[in-house]
This record gives C-alpha cells, structure tokens and sequence, in this order.
C-alpha cells in the first residue's frame, strides 16, 4: 500500500490500511488512521494527526511551520478529522505556542485546490473552502459553512455555522450563522435560505431566523437594542440563542 519512493520516518505511525503514493514525504511524529489514501507527492511534515477515511490530493502540503514573525519553532500540530478531502497544492500550516499550539480542521470537510489554512484556524465539520480560499491566522469557520473560491478573510475572523461566502470576497469582520455575505468588502444578504432548506431546516425555523435577521439588521436599531427586541419577541428555539450568542461574542464586530 506505500509506493517504494515514499519517504516514510521511522518514527511516523501509519494503519496497515493507509495507501502512500510515488514520491510523498511523510516526517516525524506523523499518525494517519485507517483507510486514508495519500496520493503522489504530498509533503506532511511532523506534528500532524490525520483521522481514517480521508483523502490528500497530490502536491498537497500538510503541517508546515507557520507564517508567523513571532513563531520561535516551538513544537505545535495539526490535526485533520475523518472522511476529509483535501485537493490539489492545499496548504495548512501548524499553530503556534502563543496561539493555542494547534492548527484544527474538523470532520468530512471538502477543501478544494489551492486553499490555505493558516496557523491556530479552527474549522468545523462539513465545510466546503472552494479553490483559492484563504484563511488568515486564528479563523473560526462553523460546521456546514461554505467559502466560495478566491475568498481573502482577515485573522482572527469567525464564520458562523451554516453560513454562505460568496466567491472574491474580502472578509474582515465576523459572519453570523445562517446568513450570506459578499463582496469587497463583504457584506451581507439575508439568510442562506437555500442552504438552510436543504441542510433539513423547517418552515417555523426558517421564518424565526428570518425575523431574527430583520430586527437585527434591517430596522436601523442599535445592536443591543434588536438583541432585546429579539429576546422579547421571538421564540427562542436553540438557532436562535446561537444566532444572537454569537453576535453577542464578537471581538471584531460583526458585518452588517
């Protein structure tokens, strides 16, 4: 299952089922779980734990040292859940000791060529990063979010769950859940209402955010003014708490 010009350490631990194609380099410290397929010419550096079932696209390069000025080489890690796909030239570098020390990508994500993970990101599980996306340092995507190709989003930034970038975006504050955004830079466009229907969301759910999303952005009150205005009129079903919890969190401000 590993091509003889795979380049393999000896202190890497690979299942017996992994597959290792011509000319990949795997280092140090390195733990690939059961069923996951490494095509030809893929680097993985130490430091990365990659889950069973997934699948790493040639040229890819996974765990390098981050791009950071104040990176002192301290030993930091990625780690990569299962039954994720990992396109051509995909780059995710490891955290660093001032960041949290980790680098976290989460289940069933699909990143498409190209994309760019950077140092300390924590991406959720079932997350679509279309060609050329690009995560600045410290970036939270939430579960189910998609990112459209060229997207640029600036550190420290979150995408909340469920939520649609539109492609060649620049994104330099947070997204809340549910909600579309785009543009340069980007703002926003109502509910993923498409996306919500076919992620299984009903009727009720969908009329509730919606009304969370008019109070919020569309009537001209201040932020903790809708919050209330929320609090006091819609039913508070679990999406709704996470949608004006999150807005509630935000360090860099929210886009509007």
């Amino acid at each position: 299952m590993i091509h003889p010009t795979a380049i393999i350490d000896p202190k890497a631990e690979l299942d017996s089922t992994v597959e290792v194609g011509p000319y990949s380099i795997i280092g140090e410290n390195v733990f690939i779980g059961a069923g996951t397929i490494i095509g030809p010419l893929v680097v993985i550096e130490p430091y990365v734990t990659i889950g069973p079932e997934c699948h790493i696209f040639q040229y890819a390069a996974i765990g390098a040292a981050p791009q950071s000025l104040k990176f002192e080489g301290e030993k930091t890690y990625v780690t990569i859940g299962r039954k994720t796909i990992i396109r051509e030239f995909v780059t995710i570098h490891r955290g660093t000791g001032f960041g949290g020390g980790i680098t976290e990508v989460g289940e069933e994500n699909f990143l498409m060529a190209y994309t760019h993970i950077a140092h300390d990101c924590k991406i959720g599980r079932k997350v679509v990063m279309s060609n050329n996306a690009t995560l600045g340092g410290h970036i939270t995507i939430g579960d189910y979010a998609t990112i459209g190709g060229l997207v640029a989003i600036h550190q420290f930034v979150r995408i909340g769950d469920y939520a649609f970038v539109g492609g060649k975006s620049a994104v330099v504050k947070d997204i809340p859940p549910y909600v579309i955004a785009a543009g340069d830079r980007a703002i926003l466009h109502g509910l993923n209402t498409v996306g919500l229907k076919r992620s299984g969301f009903s009727q009720n759910k969908l009329k509730l955010l919606k009304k969370v999303y008019r109070t919020i952005f569309r009537i001209g009150l201040t932020i903790n003014e809708a919050i209330e205005r929320v609090k006091a009129e819609v039913e508070q079903i679990p999406e709704v708490v996470h949608f004006i919890d999150f807005i509630k969190s935000s360090q860099r401000g929210i886009t509007r």
